[in-house]
């Protein structure tokens, strides 16, 4: 499971028990419930980051849906080795660029709840849907397979000039900053030079290995374990040294020279 509703309130309980209702031997995982609310960008990376280190079989349910009661579908991606479920806002765009996705659109209402709220679909279709999944029922069986998915825009990298230039794709609770850019690109536009990062009010020089490699409090630039470039501060908030609301991260550039 994938959210955005945090664990203040009883939504997250409340579709654990519809899951379990349908399918009383279901094993739940928490991936997070702390995506920022509406962040339909930062949970799809949250999805991409973690859906490969779930067995075979698995069924992962993204729910960070502020279109939710509108006209927006909810659907199910069918891939080799799990099946995704959620709104067709962009969330699920890791598990659809897969080879071989097949995309379901659900309108076959037997598999959801009786009655339908315009503003908990992860109650009354997601969970429900994910738990027959999981007791064996086909989701070919659930609805109409669709060619046209909603795909959200992905700021990439870019080169202007002798500067690459990127953007935060998500901050993680640690302030953290998570860029786009990957590993190999940071190191084909580097080609062996040391880096100059500039983020906000934040410069950092140089890469480094992991977060010890500098003093408490120093800021640092590495590869992160997702394989893209990691803005930190040791034992600190990257993101609060910046300068940079949490709210307006998706409006920063991440700006990279060589060092002279």
């Amino acid at each position: 499971m994938i959210t955005d509703f945090g664990l203040e309130d009883p939504y997250v309980g409340v579709m654990k028990g519809v899951i379990l209702s349908i399918n009383p031997s279901a094993r739940i995982v928490d991936i997070t419930h702390s995506i920022t609310p509406g962040d339909i960008l930062g949970a799809s990376c949250v999805l991409k980051e973690s859906l490969s280190y779930f067995p075979t079989g698995s069924v992962h349910m993204v729910v960070v849906d502020p279109g939710v009661g509108s006209l927006r579908r909810p659907i199910a991606v069918i891939t080799e080795n799990y099946v995704f479920v959620g709104p067709d806002n962009g969330v699920l765009w890791p598990a659809i660029k897969m080879d071989g996705a097949r995309i379901i659109h659900l309108n076959e209402k037997r598999y959801f709840l009786k009655n339908i709220s315009r503003t908990f679909h992860g109650r009354d279709i997601f969970a429900p849907v994910c738990a027959y999944i999981s007791k064996g029922t086909s989701p070919d069986k659930m609805g109409t397979e669709i060619k046209d998915p909603v795909m959200p825009h992905i700021p990439v990298p870019s080169v202007e000039g002798d500067k690459l230039i990127g953007h935060i794709i998500r901050v993680d609770r640690f302030g953290n900053i998570i860029t786009n850019i990957r590993q190999e690109e940071l190191m084909g536009f580097l080609k062996g030079k040391s880096p100059v990062i500039m983020v906000g009010d934040l410069i950092i020089e140089g890469l480094k290995n992991t977060y010890s490699d500098v003093p408490e409090g120093q800021e640092l630039a590495l590869i992160g374990s997702s394989g893209f470039l990691e803005l930190s501060i040791n034992s600190g908030n990257a993101l609060d040294r910046a300068g940079i609301k949490k709210d307006k991260i998706k409006d920063v550039r991440i700006i990279i020279s060589h060092k002279s």
